[in-house]
């Protein structure tokens, strides 16, 4: 038996069963796959996988069993290979981190000037996509870090801890309608309410990004369909199709900024659609290098190296606490 062999059936689930895009995912050949995983299955004594000819179909009831022991006995040996490069390195290295526009462009820039001028040997990765693909990245050991909001919270195999929380604001042109709809009729600001912006087309989040799921909600418990026009995953892009005139735009807050966004007016939304909280997430039992857990410090307030051991190797009751 040898960690090769583990890494191809745990590819070839990976890529749902398909044997030549596992070894393609692997820079490998195919027949040398199957050769592996049949041995495997010789020297165990029980056939981990259905087939139907030569294509796998499906896990057995033994694969099923296996899979799991498998997935630990690799990350194992992952977190071996990163003990090897702590103490030969331990100011240089990668730190790869999956995460969404809005905390790329809008949350991590601080975080990563203060890291660079603690760990200079360190060479960063940004990697960009959805809240469920930034998880996976994580999960199959593509990335060390996930920064996204709650959506990550709740997968199976990560540990996550908020970093902080923000709200949504609206946001129009100057002179808009809807402006001039909060302030009129008395001496004191209307409040903005979901009927105001039900009368305008809304420019806003695709549905995995950002809070979208929120903004939802309060639509559908208000029974509102909102005119939604355009949807993107970019807070930037957003603005500039409101500047364009498309529609209201909602965003987060924290993507606003007052000296490059002069050309638009911000309505606080957080009454509508109710606070969100960007979160932090790595995988569960994983050996992070000594710069990570910086990077982690640096992130998420009041945290350091012995709390996120402890959250790392412990039960998951026992981090369900933690907050802010």
């Amino acid at each position: 038996m040898n960690l090769n062999q583990l890494r191809f059936v745990r590819e070839a689930v990976r890529q749902n069963f398909n044997l030549s895009a596992a070894a393609l995912a692997l820079f490998t050949s195919q027949p040398g796959v199957s050769k592996a995983i049949i041995e495997l299955e010789e020297e165990l004594g029980v056939e981990i996988f259905v087939r139907h000819g030569k294509r796998l179909k499906s896990l057995t009831e033994p694969g099923r069993v296996a899979l799991p022991i498998i997935e630990r006995l690799l990350n194992e040996a992952e977190n071996l290979r990163k003990v090897g490069e702590e103490f030969a390195a331990r100011t240089t290295g990668n730190l790869t981190i999956a995460t969404t526009h809005t905390q790329a462009r809008y949350t991590l820039p601080r975080v990563i000037h203060e890291f660079r001028a603690q760990f200079p040997g360190v060479r960063l990765s940004l990697l960009q996509g959805s809240p469920p693909h930034l998880a996976e990245m994580v999960l199959r050991g593509e990335a060390d870090i996930a920064v996204a909001t709650e959506s990550i919270a709740d997968v199976p195999g990560l540990v996550s801890v908020p970093c902080f929380e923000w709200e949504h604001a609206v946001i129009v042109p100057p002179g808009h309608p809807l402006l001039e709809a909060l302030s009129e009729s008395s001496a004191t600001p209307v409040e903005l309410s979901l009927d105001h912006l039900a009368r305008y087309p809304i420019v806003t989040y695709e549905n995995a990004f950002a809070g979208r799921r929120r903004i939802d909600e309060a639509f559908r418990k208000r029974a509102i369909v909102p005119d939604i026009v355009l949807e993107a995953i970019d807070a930037d892009v957003i603005k500039t199709y409101v500047e364009g005139g498309l529609g209201v735009g909602i965003v987060a807050a924290i993507a606003l900024d007052p000296e490059r966004d002069k050309g638009l007016r911000s309505i606080p939304a957080g009454h509508l659609f109710g606070p969100n909280t960007t979160r932090l997430a790595v995988r569960r039992g994983s050996y992070l290098r000594g710069y990570v857990y910086a990077f982690i410090e640096l992130l998420v307030p009041g945290i350091d190296r012995a709390m996120t051991e402890r959250l790392l190797f412990a039960d998951p009751a026992d981090f369900s606490t933690y907050q802010l």
